[in-house]
């Protein structure tokens, strides 16, 4: 067994979490959401997830999702809508702080474009290579970073990545590729979700699992990103639950199964443990749907750094 690197740092992996096979993943995606993995596996027959000395959590090998992947998987959910205007995910609010009237704001891998509500006061442009919103959006561009930044490149103020860091193979990559768009001196803003968390205890919880999240985050790692990418003036803060996700906290409430150290099992028990998990995430979101509570580790990390300006 060799040890991969973390996709961060390069260092060794400290531990093995667990071997999980890619069978199960796949049937699990097929019967559960009823999407097609296996063209993005690309022959793996199984994968590791690894804690780095970061305490990132990665899986090895990396398969990120083909387009195919993603447009059947978000038309299962049915997020056009989400997050809804009026609802932001708490990171919106919190990243929109660092938006100053004016400014030219780059949300890459946008979706739906659902930040731009948050920032109307800026000069909102969103960046996704599979955009499916509104057709004929002025806001939008369909098309990759690297192809953006042929003609775009110190164009903007601030860029904005949520949850879009844990979908890709190379983080460091696109953490630069991200420096490279705004001017010196610009705000470079990202989102993720981290480990430990509600959502690392769901048994079996497919959003996190390859080839959806290849990493799960840490404020550990999220510093070390942006230091390798020569970002300066990073911080992290909690981002806290709000409506849009607060049914994943609640997931992890009702289910009677808490992962701890294996995250992905074939166990009726644990697939029982899912969909009542589900269920009652579901009623208790109508319920309560921003849920707090002090010992809570937050819904997801958020990285705001600088690109340094010239001297």
């Amino acid at each position: 067994m060799t040890t991969p690197p973390c996709p961060v740092t390069g260092e060794p992996a400290v531990r093995l979490v667990q071997w999980v096979s890619a069978r199960l993943l796949a049937d699990l995606w097929r019967y559960t959401l009823r999407v097609d993995v296996r063209p993005s596996f690309r022959g793996a027959t199984r994968f590791g997830l690894w804690e780095s000395p970061t305490g990132l959590y990665f899986f090895d090998p990396m398969r990120q999702g083909d387009a195919g992947f993603y447009t059947t998987l978000y038309s299962r959910l049915n997020i056009r809508h989400y997050p809804r205007e009026g609802h932001p995910r708490a990171e919106f609010r919190l990243a929109a702080r660092h938006v100053a009237a004016g400014n030219r704001v780059l949300d890459v891998g946008c979706g739906f474009g659902a930040f731009r509500h948050e920032v109307r006061h800026a000069d909102y442009t969103g960046l996704d290579p599979h955009f499916s919103g509104e057709p004929g959006a002025s806001w939008a561009r369909i098309e990759n970073l690297d192809d953006h930044l042929r003609t775009h490149a110190g164009h903007y103020d601030v860029v904005t990545a949520f949850q879009v860091l844990e979908h890709v193979e190379q983080p460091v990559a696109m953490v630069e590729a991200m420096m490279r768009a705004v001017r010196p001196g610009g705000t470079v803003i990202v989102g993720v979700p981290h480990v430990p968390a509600a959502h690392t205890r769901i048994p079996n919880y497919l959003i996190n699992a390859v080839p959806h999240h290849l990493t799960w985050w840490t404020k550990a790692a999220l510093e070390a990103v942006a230091a390798r990418a020569g970002l300066v003036s990073a911080a992290v803060e909690i981002a806290p639950w709000s409506d849009v996700d607060a049914i994943v906290y609640w997931m992890e409430r009702c289910s009677p199964v808490k992962c701890r150290q294996v995250h992905y099992r074939h166990s009726w028990a644990w697939h029982a443990s899912a969909l009542i998990g589900f269920m009652g995430g579901f009623v208790m979101r109508k319920l309560k749907p921003e849920p707090f509570r002090p010992d809570d580790e937050g819904a997801s990390l958020l990285l705001v750094a600088r690109k340094p300006a010239i001297a």
